[in-house]
């Protein structure tokens, strides 16, 4: 009997009523197949939990936070389980460190190392479904570790991984993975098929749609991932390693990225390098560094919004005469494999960039991205114009 995962997001299991449709959908698979269900905490609850954390601290202890956080996995993993068993399908929970998931030691941002598996596949054997709080491990020291945000797509893969399963699929709220976002973009399309390379590449470039390192474990195992709505049985999205011609898939808007300007009088070049260990050491990652210094220190670099108030804890306690100045900027990237060697592609985006006056920061480019980092914050009708252009 084939063994498959089924990973559900926090929309899916956000209430009692959501966790019946979820359990139907289970059923279905159970019928043919042994099945493994990974499951995100409920609705709103990691945004709540983190916003009573930051009601305590500015800063919290990344191994507190993490120990509150994997809380919310644990609950919906439970109702579950509560449910399918009383609906006369035997299940069983398991929390990442029951279900055998070793990380690495780095809270908020862990990496899976190993998985033992012998819980698991005991309780497979007997024909139970397996229910595993996704999102989090368990390190050497005994600590529990989570994987950031969107961290239950990892553990969802991973498993499958390790297991050797057949598919994984990932179910959320959204039927497929799209052209750009459908919440800003009435027109944006679903695409059917697409692969690693690509939907690694939308996930880095921070779409919403699954965290980067499921992709990289999928394409490492050749897992195929399936993306698709836990509310309606259309057809969803397939990432697999099936390359198209040079054609642009997706172009992802990220507005959750904070330009820093950094001043000081005395200027050496050790101070960069000085600076910028000191924030890999509190993992801290910074891009997009200009080093404007002569005779005073004067850098410009980006860092993500989520890690603006660990940034600005570190640079005040650290650094107490460096002159940090902040702005909310825009990061737009292009993306489909092969898509470098089309000048046409980046003229045409380029003219809508003239037309509109917009000032650029950075661009980069590779073989399947053109990344396009703005001086100001975008509003999505740039990203409806070069949708518009380079996709419909």
């Amino acid at each position: 009997m084939d063994t498959i995962v089924l990973k559900f997001g926090g929309s899916s299991v956000s209430d009692n009523i959501k966790l019946n449709i979820v359990a139907e959908k289970i059923k279905e698979f159970y019928k043919e197949n042994n099945v493994v269900v990974v499951v995100s905490a409920q609705g709103k609850t990691t945004d709540n939990l983190l916003r009573e954390a930051h009601e305590l601290s500015n800063v919290p202890n990344e191994r507190e936070l993490d120990t509150l956080l994997s809380s919310g996995e644990q609950i919906s993993m439970a109702k579950l389980s509560i449910l399918l068993n009383r609906l006369g399908y035997p299940a069983i929970s398991l929390t990442g460190w029951q279900a055998g998931i070793f990380t690495s030691e780095t809270n908020q941002s862990a990496v899976v190392e190993s998985i033992d598996t012998t819980r698991i596949e005991k309780e497979l054997a007997e024909r139970k479904i397996v229910i595993i709080a996704g999102f989090q491990g368990i390190n050497e020291k005994g600590d529990i570790t989570t994987f950031g945000r969107g961290g239950s797509d990892t553990t969802a893969v991973a498993v499958a991984a390790a297991l050797k399963a057949n598919k994984c699929y990932i179910f959320s709220d959204v039927d497929g993975v799209y052209s750009t976002d459908p919440n800003k973009i009435q027109d944006a399309k679903k695409i059917s098929e697409l692969s690693y390379e690509e939907m690694q590449d939308i996930s880095n470039e921070g779409a919403k749609v699954l965290h980067n390192r499921c992709v990289e474990i999928g394409k490492r195992f050749n897992i195929p991932i399936i993306t698709k709505s836990t509310f309606n049985n259309r057809p969803g999205s397939v990432i697999n390693d099936k390359i198209e011609d040079t054609k642009v898939k997706s172009i992802v808007k990220n507005d959750n990225i904070i330009l820093v300007t950094a001043k000081q009088e005395v200027y050496t070049p050790r101070m960069i390098n000085r600076i910028y260990r000191k924030l890999l050491d509190n993992n801290i990652f910074i891009n997009n560094i200009i080093n404007k210094s002569t005779s005073n220190l004067e850098i410009q670099f980006t860092i993500k919004s989520a890690e603006f108030n660990k940034f600005e804890n570190v640079i005040t306690s650290e650094y107490p005469k460096l002159d940090c100045s902040y702005k909310n900027i825009s990061k737009i990237s292009i993306i489909g494999y092969g898509i470098m060697n089309d000048s046409d592609i980046i003229t045409r985006t380029m003219q809508i960039l003239d037309t509109n006056a917009l000032e650029v920061l950075n661009i980069q480019t590779n073989e399947s991205i053109i990344r396009i980092i703005f001086k100001d914050k975008l509003g999505d009708n740039i990203l409806e114009q070069l949708h518009n252009e380079l996709i419909i």
